[in-house]
């Protein structure tokens, strides 16, 4: 399939997967006092975009240089994302992520990484590139977008919270909870299969 701007932006935005990260971002910033909340997501969605961009840029020649391949990044963000699913489902008096003494706030990990630009992002950005270099700026307008769509319905994750009441989120929490450990373990799988046609 040929991409475009459109198609790109709408394939980044599925595979991102702003709705289905709320309950995830909503977990995580529990303990993040209200006022400073829009900062982290925000923050979290500017690494994840740099990330992203420096991927679709200087993924595959970063790769080699580390002797690395797509497979130990979808392996790794496989593991991290099962157990913090396993946390969402069977919830922890700390929460899903822990208690972090220093207030909570995460950084970087889960919600830049995998939770945004995870394996599957990674190598989406990586696959446009190679497919259609000379369309770069297409590419990276299309990234752009995606990462606008995210900021804005994260940020408004507290709302939806409200709206539907804690009991509602908490039960949508640990649905996702059970989507997200199928997914991981698909990324497992997938990383292991496609390791073994390499032997």
């Amino acid at each position: 399939m040929e991409y475009n701007f459109v198609s790109a932006t709408v394939l980044l935005i599925l595979i991102t997967d702003p709705l289905g990260n709320i309950p995830l971002f909503i977990a995580a910033l529990r303990h993040v006092p209200g006022p400073r909340r829009v900062r982290v997501i925000l923050r979290e969605i500017a690494i994840a975009f740099t990330i992203l961009l420096l991927f679709m840029v200087v993924g595959d020649r970063f790769l080699r240089m580390m002797s690395l391949t797509d497979l130990s990044l979808r392996i790794g963000g496989g593991i991290v994302l099962f157990l913090i699913a396993l946390r969402m489902i069977f919830p922890h008096p700390d929460g899903a992520f822990g208690n972090d003494p220093r207030g909570a706030e995460p950084f970087i990990v889960p919600l830049a990484i995998p939770a945004l630009a995870g394996p599957s992002a990674l190598a989406t950005v990586m696959l446009l590139t190679s497919q259609a270099p000379g369309k770069t700026m297409e590419w990276v307008g299309a990234l752009t977008v995606t990462m606008l769509v995210c900021a804005i319905v994260l940020v408004l994750a507290e709302r939806i919270q409200r709206w539907l009441g804690e009991r509602t989120v908490m039960a949508f929490e640990r649905l996702m909870g059970l989507v997200l450990v199928a997914i991981s373990v698909e990324m497992i799988l997938a990383g292991i299969r496609a390791f073994v046609h390499q032997l």
